[in-house]
């Protein structure tokens, strides 16, 4: 959902319910953003340090060094991956957004990502390996698959929020990184 200050996203998580998203590093609409928020665990991710936020969040808000990451971007390219052997993967669109998923043999998920149509832009989410699946192309996998079906709708550009774990294997696909990424948590108690 569109918000005057930025996007709002529905995670359903006990640990974050919500997350509005400000596409700019403005103490305006950050303060914007905290008050219309009156329900513990919701989240608002800032470009810009946590330090540099936190003196404009009230009572009841924590930027959490943690949870925060880099903002990062590239220009998308069609690379036609291959699932690695010994997986299958699947797709679906719901809602307008793309889930890639990848099963082992035995049908147990093995790495996922989503992505988000925004005209010409995507945003990518949730890309996930699980741990006794890592180190085997997954994640590559999914981040290509993602990008050549965001060309396919018409998109140049992908933007996503990584951890610094994340970080390293974008880096290695040609993302770049941008400037931090605050996350803002509502933790009234």
């Amino acid at each position: 959902m569109e918000l005057p200050w930025g996007l709002y996203l529905d995670i359903g998580k006990p640990a974050q319910l919500g997350r509005h998203v400000l596409p700019e590093a403005e103490e305006s609409a950050v303060r914007a953003a905290v008050e219309a928020v009156a329900v513990p665990h919701t989240w608002i991710t800032v470009p810009m340090e946590p330090g540099e936020v936190a003196p404009w969040l009230p009572g009841g808000w924590v930027a959490d060094e943690d949870e925060s990451g880099h903002l990062m971007a590239t220009e998308l390219r069609v690379t036609n991956p291959a699932v690695p052997e010994g997986y299958a993967a699947s797709e679906e669109v719901r809602d307008g957004v793309l889930y890639v998923q990848v099963h082992d043999a035995g049908g147990e998920l093995a790495a996922k990502g989503q992505l988000a149509l925004l005209g010409e832009a995507v945003v990518v989410d949730r890309v996930v390996t699980e741990t006794a699946h890592r180190r085997r192309g997954l994640g590559d996998f999914v981040m290509r698959t993602l990008a050549d079906r965001a060309v396919a709708r018409g998109a140049t550009l992908g933007v996503l929020g990584a951890t610094d774990e994340g970080r390293a294997l974008y880096e290695t696909l040609g993302w770049k990184r941008y400037s931090a990424l605050a996350d803002c948590i509502y933790r009234p108690w």
